[in-house]
């Protein structure tokens, strides 16, 4: 019998919805029950193409929005062999973050089609399960540090949320939709209940292809 592998488990959602946060709690949570889990941020800002995307975010340099959107999608790639390894190992990674935050981001923007959007990221390893955590632009506009990276301001990240709910029309993929609203601790709760799920499930089951 092959050994049991872990999980693929994405945390998406508005910016300051409370995505790293959870992801963090979760990754504790699980290691503490017995579980082996590993947390995974996109961008990853260690690489070369992260430090690239780094400075973009904080405003320091101007990259042609095509050529962001390829960048932030080979920042996934680059972790690909990575994240195929430790599944098989039977670690189970929690995303904070993934393509669809990528196709979001850039479908909000003038003149991009969430298709082309979609193109670079189809065959990344496909998550067992999405969380996302719902909260109302204004809602998020509220909590700190808010309006320090490039994206965040309210009008723009209502288009992206609205991307977001395109995409999460897509019956292929294991969407949760959680009210990000609620307190920490409440919200842990439920986030961990949906992720035991989706770990007992991915157990047997090849790692999927995304967008296939």
């Amino acid at each position: 019998m092959a050994g049991r592998r872990g999980a693929l488990i994405v945390l998406e959602g508005v910016d300051r919805a409370g995505k790293s946060t959870q992801s963090r709690k979760l990754v504790e949570a699980l290691r503490a029950g017995g579980h082996q889990a590993e947390l995974l941020r996109f961008p990853e800002r260690s690489t070369e193409t992260g430090q690239l995307i780094s400075s973009y975010l904080e405003k320091k340099n101007n990259l042609e929005d095509h050529t962001v959107h390829l960048l932030f999608s080979a920042n996934r790639w680059e972790q690909v062999p990575s994240i195929k390894e430790k599944l098989s190992q039977g670690i189970t990674l929690i995303v904070d973050r993934y393509a669809f935050s990528g196709a979001a981001f850039t479908g909000a923007k003038e003149n991009f089609s969430l298709e082309w959007c979609k193109q670079p990221d189809v065959g990344l390893p496909k998550p067992d399960l999405i969380l996302f955590l719902q909260l109302s632009t204004s809602e998020a506009a509220k909590r700190g540090e808010f309006g320090n990276e490039r994206y965040e301001n309210t009008s723009f990240q209502e288009k992206v949320l609205q991307c977001f709910y395109h995409l999460i029309k897509d019956k292929s993929l294991n969407w949760k939709l959680i009210d990000a609203s609620k307190s920490i601790e409440d919200l842990h709760k439920e986030i961990k209940s949906f992720a035991e799920e989706a770990m007992q499930e991915a157990q047997h089951k090849p790692v999927g292809e995304l967008w296939k």
